[in-house]
């Protein structure tokens, strides 16, 4: 899991250190360093990623993915071969045709690598104000348990 993690904000600071380079030619010469609108257009559409982070509760592996924008008819998750999929649109909001600078908008669609020892058949999802919260629950066979400990005084005698 930490391999997907690594693999993402590693896309994720080369795509912003790519759009500060671009950034920088644009201020320098005045003007776009993409050859058209359109172009720029097609390749920010495509580069969308969602932040994703994650946490542990005693119960369960906790996933928060950062969606500005996208509804729940947008987004899918799914469980495949022990991957977490997330895929679906953040499309280009009305009336923002043409612009200077934009968020990254487009289809997308990210994998997260369960770990061993979850619930794969009991995921929660709640979509609220931009962020998917995504709940995998910790299977009750691999949750820790209390085993009772005798003393010799409760054994009881057998007679045969």
């Amino acid at each position: 899991m930490l391999n997907t993690f690594l693999a993402t904000d590693a896309r994720q600071t080369l795509d912003r250190f790519r759009s500060s380079v671009d950034e920088m030619f644009d201020n320098f010469y005045g003007y776009r360093s993409q050859p058209s609108a359109a172009a720029e257009n097609r390749d920010r559409l495509s580069m969308f990623s969602p932040l994703i982070e994650s946490g542990w509760s005693e119960n369960s592996l906790n996933l928060r993915a950062i969606l500005p924008g996208v509804s729940e008819t947008d987004v899918r998750v799914s469980v495949q071969n022990n991957q977490l999929i997330i895929e679906g649109d953040r499309k280009l909001p009305e009336g923002f045709e043409k612009f200077y600078r934009q968020l990254y908008y487009g289809q997308f669609y990210t994998t997260v690598a369960l770990p061993a020892g979850l619930d794969g058949e009991h995921i929660e999802c709640n979509l609220h104000n931009g962020v998917l919260d995504i709940r995998v629950p910790v299977a009750e066979a691999c949750k820790p348990r209390q085993i009772h400990i005798q003393t010799a005084g409760q054994q009881k005698s057998v007679t045969a």
